[in-house]
């Protein structure tokens, strides 16, 4: 993208707007020109054309946007500013312009459905979407994983580059499976075959230590291979044999883990000119792709990774035959076999982690989190891990306790504990069933737990005692200061939750009064994050009243 035109035409635009006292939504135009540069070859304002912005609002911003559909008039309103600021500039004469706001006109009532068609959506815009921090609709499990998702990072800058994202903790496989995979890899059992196959006949590489032309003749007639070139200089690479091709390291030498180490460094940092997915491009991406699929820890679909190549520029639409590379990945252990997802190998997780400790990065490992105490689980839970593994995790940590147990260990151990944890504690018991009643009875008497248990009996048809006015107010809180770290993370998806299903303004008008030590915190998040004006201007009052009283 042109950084330089885009700024200086917001600059320009901006001036206009003051001039002729116009409220110009700056930042939305911005987008505009910013994508417009980015996909459409628009490099001036005289480029913008009719199929342009129909391109923009109709293809590009339902593929890379994400926005609520109802932001889809901002945006076409935008569009027209930018139309006028176009002709009164002469950047366009006024036939275009007719032409311009025609097309808009027509835009209009079509962008919001472009918006909510899911099947439209980009790969990042797939992938984050489906990351959104639903705290206040979804049921116990995702709770937690919303809350678990967020992490708190230092106020510093990052930048986008793999090296400093932090990458997040991964769950390995056990040793001893490891090491019977990466003995079954066929990319490994072809190079020692190969290997064993040249000492044997008394084959001898070239000064250079490649394979001679003659032997990769004979090994693909022979060993049936499609590539020795490529897997004599693995076994080069690994260990498997020296330069010279005069030993292979076998025996008590012969580490398979430590083999496939090596391999996961040539397969996707070595310039393997397409030997390794059947496409030179997408074997020098191999890298960035893998790192993908590490830090998602979820299979992907193959047309987003499609749209993944695409979106970053690697090829044209239908260049590269993906199933053909998945499969090539499967054959060198780096993907699971398959013609609709593209997922690593357990081998390739743990063999990725060597690779990036050995670049020096941070690459945490997870704790086996269903043999951990009641605090272990929970601070485990909250410091950030793929939904799969906390699924699994609270599950097999459940499995070993009765239902009594389990509610004692959880709830005795959030007692005083800030509301995040606690409401991690309360989401899990609420997995249980009614044969945890007398356990959960037990928590009546604990202030701070006694709204999250009757309100547990109650939806279970148990006999319970009634919350009373102040405890509903109570709980509200304690499960918005909860929803706080996800809500920071993501505005505009809390908000949206809170449009759908917040308290009414009545109800935070009292919350003031809650003996809760987040409930300013709570009252200013809502104050910034309700779209209806007059809650949002009750929570801003009801913020000012219990800051108040804190200080009185």
């Amino acid at each position: 993208m042109s950084i330089e035109w885009v700024n200086r035409a917001v600059d320009d635009l901006r001036a206009w707007g003051r001039a002729h006292g116009l409220d110009v939504d700056v930042d939305e135009v911005r987008l505009l020109c910013d994508y417009a540069s980015d996909y459409l070859d628009v490099n001036e304002l005289g480029d913008f054309t009719p199929v342009a912005f129909e391109e923009l609002l109709l293809n590009i911003y339902p593929r890379k946007v994400i926005a609520p559909p109802e932001s889809a008039p901002e945006t076409v309103a935008a569009a027209r500013t930018l139309v006028d600021f176009l002709l009164a500039t002469e950047e366009i004469g006024g036939k275009m312009a007719v032409r311009m706001r025609s097309v808009l006109d027509r835009i209009e009532p079509e962008m919001p459905i472009a918006l909510a068609d899911t099947s439209r959506f980009g790969m990042a815009k797939s992938l984050f979407s489906a990351m959104g921090a639903d705290s206040l609709e979804q049921d116990a499990g995702s709770a937690i994983l919303s809350v678990s998702a967020v992490q708190e990072e230092p106020a510093v800058e990052h930048c986008d580059c793999p090296g400093c994202s932090p990458l997040p903790a991964v769950r390995l496989a056990p040793r001893e499976a490891l090491t019977r995979s990466a003995l079954q890899v066929p990319l490994l059992t072809d190079a020692r075959r190969l290997v064993q196959w040249m000492l044997a006949g008394g084959r001898t590489p070239t000064v250079k230590g490649r394979l001679r032309v003659r032997d990769a003749a004979e090994a693909t007639a022979q060993l049936s291979v499609t590539d020795p070139g490529l897997l004599w200089e693995l076994a080069v690479h690994t260990g498997l044999v020296t330069v010279e091709g005069t030993a292979i390291f076998d025996g008590e030498d012969f580490d398979p883990l430590d083999i496939w180490a090596a391999t996961v460094e040539f397969v996707v940092e070595k310039e393997t000119g397409g030997a390794v997915t059947g496409d030179v491009s997408l074997d020098e991406e191999l890298y960035g792709l893998c790192d993908m699929l590490y830090r998602l820890q979820a299979p992907v679909p193959i047309p987003l990774v499609r749209e993944y190549l695409e979106e970053i520029g690697l090829v044209e639409e239908g260049e590269i035959d993906i199933p053909e590379a998945v499969r090539r990945l499967a054959y060198c252990g780096m993907a699971e076999p398959g013609d609709e997802l593209l997922e690593l190998t357990p081998l390739a997780l743990w063999g990725l982690r060597e690779l990036y400790t050995g670049l020096g990065m941070e690459a945490p490992e997870a704790p086996d989190l269903t043999t951990a105490d009641a605090p272990e689980l929970i601070e485990g839970l909250l410091s950030g891990m793929p939904a799969e593994m906390a699924e699994a995790d609270i599950g097999g940590w459940l499995q070993n306790r009765t239902p009594a147990q389990a509610v004692t260990e959880l709830l005795g151990s959030v007692s005083g504990a800030p509301s995040v944890a606690r409401g991690v504690a309360v989401t899990i018991v609420d997995r249980l069933g009614p044969d945890a009643e007398e356990a959960v009875r037990a928590f009546l008497e604990e202030p701070e737990l006694r709204p999250h248990a009757i309100h547990w009996l109650s939806t279970r048809g148990l006999a319970a005692p009634a919350l009373t006015q102040e405890e509903v107010l109570w709980m509200s809180v304690d499960m918005l200061a909860l929803a706080m770290p996800a809500a920071e993370e993501d505005p505009e998806t809390f908000a949206e939750n809170m449009s759908a299903s917040g308290p009414p303004s009545h109800v935070i008008e009292e919350m003031w009064r809650v003996d809760h030590p987040e409930v300013v915190d709570v009252l200013e998040l809502l104050g910034r994050s309700l779209r209806d004006h007059g809650a949002a201007k009750a929570a801003r009052k009801a913020a000012f009243k219990a800051r108040s009283r804190a200080i009185g």
